[in-house]
């Protein structure tokens, strides 16, 4: 590295000496002073606001894990604290080592140095969500999901969670009301999700559903009736011992979602708990989520869940299974419902 440093002044001052020739001729003692003012300017500039470090190559060695790549991430955010998309990786680094709590964190560190940006704000309000207990939605998240849809009112992100964040607070109408600007602008399939949480919220606020589209019924399918898109097949049983506390009228949820990733499933089918064992198919027709779907995951993981209330939220004494890696190519996933949820 020094030689390196040395040999670039050295350059500098052929130059400076080349550009200084006339007065070199006509004042040499100034000529010399401005030469050597420059190189020592270009010099402390370059060791105050560069990066000397980064020529030396043990400061170039390529991060070996995710525990790694946080280190050295955490270390240049430590260095230059205002790098915007520093931070967002940061969080979502956190995020896939399970640390919730802390992409929480990078995500507001984020979103302190842009305030009004709408990605941000609904990032930010994602990992509170993750971060808090039960994964709700609060106040300051939600406050910050209206500020992204203020500064662009068709945020897709921003608009699904803060219906998620309404139907969180038992306000199923508002939640319906705000995802229905989204099916002028999804695609069909996503579409025929999307009016389905819509109408399931319609419901539960009295309401009747949307009117039947021509797109929606016309949802493309393969000769045996699953989607043409990724699917993933579900056997589920049920625990003896549950069997006998099954509630009348319970609902089984059969989901599949992120590993590591937001709580809001990518797959989701919703079944009378009634039956077992029983099969279920989950495809791209039960996203409820109009920017993913399961066909766009390598991975997701598979789980089952008995809800007394038929509450697709988590609840203390939802029987529910252990969630299972599945893939694409994945054989038909066995699930048993055979916890009680704390």
């Amino acid at each position: 590295m020094t030689g390196f440093v040395i040999a670039g002044l050295a350059l500098a001052v052929l130059a400076l000496a080349y550009v200084l020739r006339p007065l070199w001729r006509t004042r040499p003692i100034a000529g010399f002073g401005a030469v050597a003012g420059l190189v020592l300017a270009t010099g402390l500039l370059y060791f105050v606001v560069g990066t000397p470090n980064a020529l030396d190559p043990a400061q170039r060695r390529a991060p070996q894990s995710l525990e790694d790549a946080i280190s050295q991430l955490e270390a240049e955010l430590k260095r230059d604290p205002n790098q915007v998309e520093g931070w967002r990786l940061l969080s979502r680094a956190y995020l896939a080592e399970g640390r919730a709590a802390n992409a929480r964190d990078a995500s507001l560190r984020a979103l302190k140095l842009a305030p009004t940006d709408p990605d941000l704000l609904a990032e930010a309000a994602e990992m509170r969500a993750l971060a808090a207990p039960e994964r709700r939605f609060d106040d300051e998240a939600v406050a910050m999901l209206r500020d992204a849809l203020a500064t662009q009112p068709m945020h897709q992100r921003a608009r699904w969670f803060l219906g998620i964040a309404q139907r969180q607070a038992k306000q199923p109408a508002e939640a319906a009301k705000t995802w229905e600007p989204l099916l002028a602008i999804v695609d069909e399939r996503t579409a025929g999700s999307l009016r389905e949480q819509i109408n399931s919220a319609r419901g539960e606020a009295g309401l009747p559903p949307l009117p039947a589209t021509a797109a929606a019924a016309a949802a493309p399918v393969s000769a045996t009736g699953e989607t043409v898109a990724g699917s993933i097949k579900v056997r589920v049983a049920l625990a003896p011992e549950l069997a006998a506390k099954l509630p009348a009228n319970a609902s089984l949820f059969v989901l599949a979602r992120q590993p590591g990733g937001p709580p809001m499933p990518v797959a989701v089918e919703k079944l009378p708990a009634r039956g077992f064992p029983l099969e279920v198919m989950l495809d791209d027709g039960d996203s409820p989520m109009p920017t993913m779907k399961l066909s766009q995951l390598d991975r997701v993981e598979v789980l089952a869940r008995v809800s007394a209330s038929g509450n697709a939220m988590p609840q203390a004494g939802d029987f529910e299974s252990v969630a299972k890696p599945a893939g694409k190519d994945s054989a038909a996933i066995e699930l048993v419902i055979d916890q009680v949820r704390r």
